[in-house]
């Protein structure tokens, strides 16, 4: 099985976007791959920002960006984009950070207008860092996620259907040899 990382990119702790991040981890996990999360927002925000390469944190995340064989990117969409906490991070990725890695990207936001986000601001940086294959992504409106971690079926089936599909493509040999 693959090794995933769920770089989830909100910069609250107790965000929408950390419900949905760790729900597609769940159900990855289940289906058999090693998961793990990493929070930007845990990242020390002076090294993020100075890029400082030194900063042991800094080094650590991006070490388990090399090490995963596919990654989950997930953000809350502000003013039709992806956080700048995302941003920073990917901003901070060697070029081809994500060459031979398969990508799953999942937004959230409060208007279905945000769903342009991910084609046209998300998926244009993932593919610049070399991402392989970049799954169809899916945008969750907040209304079907609480703050308190419940999720309404009716908003996340569509992408748990793609959650299957994306574990489906990291169970082929070819990506899990990668």
């Amino acid at each position: 099985m693959a090794t995933v990382l769920t770089v989830w990119g909100s910069p609250s702790a107790t965000s929408r976007t950390g419900v949905v991040a760790r729900h597609v981890a769940a159900r990855l996990t289940a289906d058999g791959h090693d998961v793990s999360t990493l929070a930007v927002r845990d990242l020390p925000a002076e090294a993020l920002l100075h890029a400082d390469f030194t900063d042991p944190d800094l080094r650590a995340a991006l070490a388990r960006v090399a090490a995963a064989d596919a990654l989950v990117i997930a953000s809350p969409v502000y003013k039709a984009a992806y956080s700048g906490v995302l941003k920073t991070f990917l901003d901070v990725l060697p070029q081809f950070a994500l060459r031979g890695k398969e990508i799953l990207p999942v937004l959230t936001g409060g208007t279905p207008a945000h769903v342009l986000a991910l084609d046209y601001a998300l998926r244009p940086v993932l593919t610049s860092l070399g991402a392989d294959h970049v799954a169809q992504g899916w945008f969750v409106h907040e209304r079907y996620v609480g703050a308190a971690g419940e999720i309404q079926t009716e908003g996340v089936a569509p992408l748990e259907e793609l959650a299957d599909a994306f574990s489906a493509r990291l169970r082929r040999p070819a990506v899990a040899a990668a």
